[in-house]
């Protein structure tokens, strides 16, 4: 069965997508065809510019469109003061009536988003200050009087209302380290992303058999490129989705890259999720 497979558009917010008005004009468009979601990478330095900031442009996005899940994916918490991460997640959960989902990530310095602003770049570093964000976000998204002493972030507060609506946190994962693992499991969701090809069916049900809970819902997104609007003999064929669905795949994430033209990105688009099946 492969009826519970939805499908996203995951991009950067930069190059030919750098303009936050283009973004939201391809967010209308991708509900109108049918998708189920959109994802923009969130990053301060851009690999191409222009740039347009990824919380902005979601809130934008959440005004215009009625169905379709967004988020980032990802944000790396260790480049955030998690307060202000909090409260950034609970106003477009707000703006979008529940459809936020939130992506993260320890983060990357391939384009200088933690060294070009003199920020520790170790993954250890950012690792630890992954966990202890979190654990202050969740608490703060819960209303509980947070009273945090740790090595990267003090926090005080007093109980609050707790966010209304909830919001699932996904864990991306390059590798299979122990601790991300562990992170991924006490998540609602894990997004390895692991280059421009997906994971064998046999390397992701493998993945998923390590961290899915037994108790609870638990999603799964998968990235690469399968539309056929590609014109490509490399995209990832129907029964290959298939493959990946019953090996544990919840969401495939079309990918659009600031490699190419923002009217092919829009032609994909606009053509709708990819056919999956044998």
């Amino acid at each position: 069965m492969t009826d519970h497979v939805r499908y996203g558009l995951y991009l950067p917010p930069f190059g030919p997508f750098g303009d936050p008005a283009d973004l939201v004009d391809l967010a209308v468009r991708a509900e109108a065809a049918g998708w189920d979601g959109v994802f923009l990478w969130d990053h301060v330095v851009p690999a191409m510019p222009p740039i347009a900031d990824t919380w902005t442009t979601l809130a934008a996005i959440a005004q215009a469109t009625d169905r379709v899940r967004l988020g980032p994916m990802v944000t790396p918490p260790s480049r955030r003061r998690p307060w202000v991460l909090a409260r950034q997640a609970a106003t477009v959960a707000r703006l979008s009536r529940g459809r936020l989902i939130l992506g993260t990530g320890i983060g990357s310095d391939e384009t200088g988003d933690f060294s070009r602003f003199a920020d520790p770049s170790s993954p250890a570093v950012l690792s630890s200050r992954t966990d202890e964000a979190l654990e202050i976000v969740r608490s703060m998204w819960a209303g509980k009087a947070v009273r945090h002493e740790g090595p990267h972030y003090q926090v005080t507060l007093d109980a609050a209302e707790p966010t209304p609506y909830p919001i699932p946190v996904w864990t991306a994962s390059t590798t299979e380290h122990e601790r991300v693992l562990q992170r991924a499991a006490g998540s609602d969701g894990i997004f390895p992303n692991t280059g421009p090809r997906p994971p064998s069916p046999e390397a992701l049900a493998s993945l998923v058999a390590r961290v899915r809970p037994p108790d609870r819902p638990y999603d799964v997104a998968v990235t690469g490129n399968a539309s056929p609007a590609w014109e490509d003999p490399d995209a990832v064929d129907p029964a290959a989705l298939a493959a990946l669905a019953e090996a544990g795949m919840t969401w495939w994430m079309e990918s659009l890259i600031h490699f190419d033209p923002l009217d092919l990105s829009l032609t994909i688009v606009d053509a709708g999720p990819p056919r999956i099946g044998g």
